[in-house]
């Protein structure tokens, strides 16, 4: 059995990494695999084994970094390598699987190197984009012609760093096609198509609680309420379906972030749920009539297909993961910024469409499974497992 040392960004936080990475630590436990989790926690825990299973977690100090409302990256996490070190030589991995250049990661990414073991790595956020979105609070002040070339050079200089970063490892996945296609052009490896499974018991319509006579159409949101999310555009459509005469509807919006006090002033009437988990974010999601995803940075958009499982349409931008969950005119709409409120309203004014798309939604999220997603990440391991590593 292949033995993996696995070394995700993040575990405990509400994000698309930590999700997948639960769910590869539970196929992995399910399937009795030899697994060794290395990750950052709020406090120290022993080494840990569960049969098959080593978890190592380790806490981030002081000194860290904070990146998002539950996101850190801690330069002083180095004073933990004598202790990775040990646990991984005693370990004996076949393959070391890291999630991106987080200290977590380039720590793995460096005992792959020093101890001669094949490097895997996934692509699962789009740094690159964020960091040229995040940069904008700093360009205001330059013409819009220099700060739009200094957005693009920010851009392409992390993409840059990335594509270095990631041609350390001998296998590389990410979450779309289009992705998988820039990292092999841009690092020489090969990459593997790494989507994302759906738990579709937990994420089904039967969880829809709402008075059946109650007329108000509920328009959802599921993630983080931060800039690159591109959630302002949650108040350009609520002005536009009003403009539209709709007015018999509201905003939920599941999540935390930086942007949530802007969501509030300009949505008066939405209902703002927090951070949700387990059945109360199964709940959350069965209630709502149409999702709006208004993303253009998610590399798959994990929360899309929750949606779908639950049986509500989506609306998603051309850009991205996300519209390669969305079946346009079957599941939802594909739609640029300027025509979201206008697939809505379509949605909205043909119940026969809407009945149609939510069937068409649960039956789509049905086919897929975290199984069938982990299966074919050991397989495309293989190749590697002997293989001599290949130098960046």
């Amino acid at each position: 059995m292949t033995r993996v040392a696995y070394f995700p960004d993040s575990f405990h936080e509400v994000n698309g990494v930590a999700h997948t990475s639960r769910h590869f630590e539970d196929f992995a436990r399910c399937r009795n695999l030899p697994f060794l989790c290395v990750r950052a926690g709020e406090r120290p825990r022993p080494l840990a084994t569960d049969g098959n299973l080593t978890t190592l977690e380790l806490p981030r100090g002081v000194l860290s970094i904070p990146l998002d409302k539950d996101l850190k990256f801690d330069p002083a996490w180095v004073r933990h390598i004598p202790a990775i070190t040990r646990t991984v030589r005693a370990f004996r991995p076949d393959i070391i699987h890291i999630t991106g250049p987080s200290e977590l990661g380039m720590i793995g990414a460096a005992l792959a190197r020093t101890l001669h073991i094949p490097l895997a790595a996934s692509w699962h956020t789009n740094v690159h984009e964020y960091a040229a979105t995040r940069s904008h609070w700093f360009l205001e002040g330059l013409p819009a012609r220099s700060a739009s070339g200094a957005a693009h050079g920010i851009e392409e200089t992390a993409l840059w760093i990335l594509s270095w970063f990631y041609a350390w490892a001998q296998v590389l996945f990410a979450p779309n096609l289009e992705l998988c296609r820039l990292l092999e052009e841009r690092t020489a490896r090969p990459c593997h198509l790494m989507q994302r499974g759906i738990d579709a018991q937990l994420f089904c319509p039967n969880r829809r609680d709402r008075d059946p006579s109650d007329p108000t159409v509920i328009l959802g949101f599921v993630g983080r309420l931060s800039v690159e999310k591109n959630i302002t555009l949650l108040a350009q459509v609520q002005k536009e379906l009003e403009a539209r005469g709709l007015y018999d509807f509201r905003f939920r919006i599941v999540g935390q972030g930086a942007e949530k006090g802007w969501l509030r002033e300009h949505l008066p009437r939405a209902e703002f749920t927090g951070v949700l988990r387990g059945e109360a974010l199964a709940r959350a999601y069965a209630g709502m009539d149409v999702f709006v995803f208004p993303s253009h940075t998610d590399t798959f958009g994990n929360v899309v297909l929750e949606a779908l499982a639950s049986g509500v349409p989506a609306i998603v931008t051309p850009d991205g993961g996300p519209k390669s969950l969305v079946q346009d005119g079957r599941t939802g709409f594909i739609a640029k910024d300027a025509d979201f409120a206008a697939a809505i309203a379509r949605i909205l004014s043909d119940p026969v469409l809407h009945a149609s798309m939510r069937t068409a939604a649960r039956q789509y999220a049905l086919a897929a499974s975290w199984d069938a997603v982990f299966d074919g990440v050991y397989s495309a391991y293989r190749p590697v497992l002997r293989a001599p590593a290949k130098a960046a």
